[in-house]
């Protein structure tokens, strides 16, 4: 039969592996089912400062293109459809 889930190993400190033990009990997940939560929130989060590095980043070119409300933003998105 062929395991569908893969072991990892890692060291933490104790002090973290208390907490985490805690946090899944205080929860009532698996630390299993805690680590994927986690790791969603992680990815979840990655992606939000992602966006926000970008819309940064356009917000600066848009002004050095003389573009700078949302109507602009709009019809230049939209002016080849």
């Amino acid at each position: 039969m062929v395991r569908r889930t893969k072991i990892l190993g890692f060291s933490v400190a104790p002090e973290i592996a208390n907490e985490y033990e805690q946090l899944a009990n205080l929860s009532g997940k698996s630390k299993s089912e805690l680590f994927r939560q986690m790791l969603q929130v992680y990815k979840a989060k990655l992606e939000e400062d992602e966006f926000f590095r970008l819309q940064h980043r356009m917000a600066r070119r848009a002004q050095r293109a003389g573009v700078f409300t949302e109507k602009e933003v709009e019809q230049i998105v939209f002016e080849d459809r």
